[in-house]
Parts: C-alpha cells; structure tokens; sequence
C-alpha cells in the first residue's frame, strides 16, 4: 500500500462548494488552502475559461496533471480540484499520496441552480448546457466515487457544515 500525506484533498463535480468549503476548511484548521484550477491560471496569466477558449482543454488538462506533480510532498494542506481532475487516473494516483480525497457531492437540481448563477463554466458552453451536466455527472460520479475516502453531500449544508462533517469524517477513517 502507498503511503498516504496528510492533506485534504476536495474533488468532485462543479457547483458542489469545493473551492468555498476549501477556503471554510482552511480557516478552521489553520492549514494552507491551495487550488489547483488557481495553478493552472497563475502559470498561463488566464482564466480557466480563457485556456479552454484559446489553448483547448486538453491544454488545460496537461497544465492541470503538473499541478498536481507540484504539489508532491505539499504535507499538510487543503487542496482545491478543478471538477475533471478525476480523468486521468495518473492525477487520482497522485493525490492519494498527498492524503484523504474527499468527494463533495449535491443533488442534480442543487448543482443546476448553483452552477448556473455563474457564466463562466467552460465546459458548458453548449446549446444545452442542462443536458451537459447531466451527461458530465453521468460520466464522472463513478470517478469520484471511485477515488473517494469519504463522500459528503453538500445540498443542504453550510460551507461550515460540510467542513465540520469532513473533519469529523476523516477522524474516523
């Protein structure tokens, strides 16, 4: 078995509070919170919409995967996932050595309403983005399931909340 860091590490779909129960996680344990999608904007000097719009997603998917490798023997950190990270099984790998991945998950219509008070979701520039998401989540719910140490359902919960059931599930773990 591989040794595991101690790091919490949030993966799941878009519009699931990865990246504000990141910033919740962090206050509450004092730990650095580092983002992934950040990463990759910060070595392009673009958005994440701006690489998928001028350099492509498999671009930004490359970029995403040397993220990740930079962030090996990180230690004890919360670190924020871009939504597709779980597409190369190299990057799930990768992150088990960094510590606990923890799935954050929320009902279809939860993940429609938050989802959709932003415009700036690349992958759902599309004549039906409804239909998207319901086709993305199709393909990726089993990755995160797979991946996952622990999984939360963020629906109903405060950022607070959900930071609170990580730690008291990772406890147990």
């Amino acid at each position: 078995m591989t040794a595991r860091g101690s790091a919490i590490v949030l993966i799941g779909f878009m519009g699931t509070g990865k990246s504000s129960v990141g910033k919740a996680l962090a206050r509450q344990t004092g730990l650095p919170c580092l983002d992934t999608d950040e990463m990759v904007s910060t070595r392009f000097g673009l958005s994440v919409t701006e690489i998928f719009t001028r350099l492509g997603e498999e671009e930004f998917r490359n970029a995403e995967t040397e993220a990740v490798r930079q962030l090996a023997g990180t230690g004890s950190a919360i670190i924020v996932t871009g939504g597709g990270i779980v597409l190369r099984p190299d990057n799930v790998r990768m992150l088990r050595s960094l510590g606990r991945l923890v799935s954050l998950e929320a009902d279809v219509e939860t993940l429609f309403s938050r989802i959709f008070r932003r415009a700036t979701r690349p992958l759902l520039r599309t004549a039906n983005p409804h239909a998207t998401v319901v086709e993305l989540l199709r393909l990726r719910d089993p990755l995160y399931r797979a991946a996952a140490d622990l999984r939360v359902d963020t629906s109903t919960l405060t950022h607070d909340e959900v930071a609170n059931a990580i730690l008291s599930g990772i406890e147990k773990l």
